[in-house]
């Protein structure tokens, strides 16, 4: 069973809808501040496709147990679409993932649902600093699907800043083992105010590392890499170019590879 529940910052249901595979919900509620959006499912550890605004697309997430969206207003929206969470409808779409959807070959990393708080729903980003603790330069920005990378600031040049942090590293966890061949990067690149990073280490759940070079561009930064069984990779030891800029920032990280 499957089921969706709108609460208030009080913990009260306001909305809720149940489903055995999948649950289309219009939720006619202006949103206040507080609100959450609750997802739920019968069967733990479980592969389900989530949207949780029509704005913002869905994506498959892990789920281990369950997990609360939280609306976010003022600041925290900044980083999302204008359109998002806007208004009195708003449609909520939750589906179980097929055998066949979650074995395909796709970007892994990709979770349009993800948020700093959440703890059972997988991939999952965080890291060491984030600029000011500002939404605009928090991590789940860069698995959120958007790679405009000429801009710097709220959506669509949202970003993972550093703060000009040395050891400032970024992990993406899918939650479960999987297997992937391929990385890729998009640095921001809106110069001149930007820098970038001319070498990084992506560090993987297996023990290994890998060293990677980059350079100054606004196009994505492909990686073929020997293919491993991980369930996590960071992005660490960011070396940044010998230029007069102080802000190198991520933009978006894809992971490709299949689920096992």
């Amino acid at each position: 069973m499957l089921k969706v529940t709108i609460k208030n910052a009080e913990g009260q249901e306001i909305l809720s809808k149940e489903g055995e595979q999948e649950i289309a919900f219009l939720c006619e509620r202006t949103y206040e501040e507080g609100d959450r959006i609750v997802v739920e499912s019968s069967e733990k550890n479980c592969f389900l496709w989530l949207q949780v605004d029509e704005v913002l697309g869905r994506s498959m997430i892990y789920l281990k147990d369950a997990m609360e969206y939280i609306i976010p207003f003022g600041e925290k929206r900044l980083n999302k679409s204008p359109k998002a969470f806007c208004g009195s409808e708003h449609f909520i779409w939750l589906k179980r993932a097929k055998e066949f959807e979650r074995k395909t070959y796709r970007n892994l990393a990709l979770n349009v649902n993800d948020q700093s708080c959440s703890t059972t729903c997988y991939p999952h980003v965080s890291a060491n600093v984030e600029t000011r603790g500002e939404a605009i330069f928090a991590a789940v920005n860069v698995v959120d699907g958007v790679t405009a990378n000429e801009g710097h600031w709220k959506w669509p040049f949202q970003s993972w800043g550093i703060n000009r942090r040395e050891d400032a590293a970024i992990k993406i966890d899918f939650g479960r083992e999987v297997e992937i061949d391929r990385i890729i990067l998009y640095t921001r690149a809106d110069f001149p105010h930007d820098s970038w990073w001319e070498q990084a280490t992506i560090r993987y759940s297996d023990g290994s590392t890998e060293k990677i070079s980059m350079k100054k561009s606004i196009l994505p930064h492909e990686f073929m890499i020997e293919k491993r069984k991980v369930s996590w990779i960071e992005l660490c030891d960011l070396i940044k170019a010998d230029d007069p800029s102080p802000f190198p920032a991520l933009t978006q990280i894809e992971v490709y590879g299949n689920d096992l």
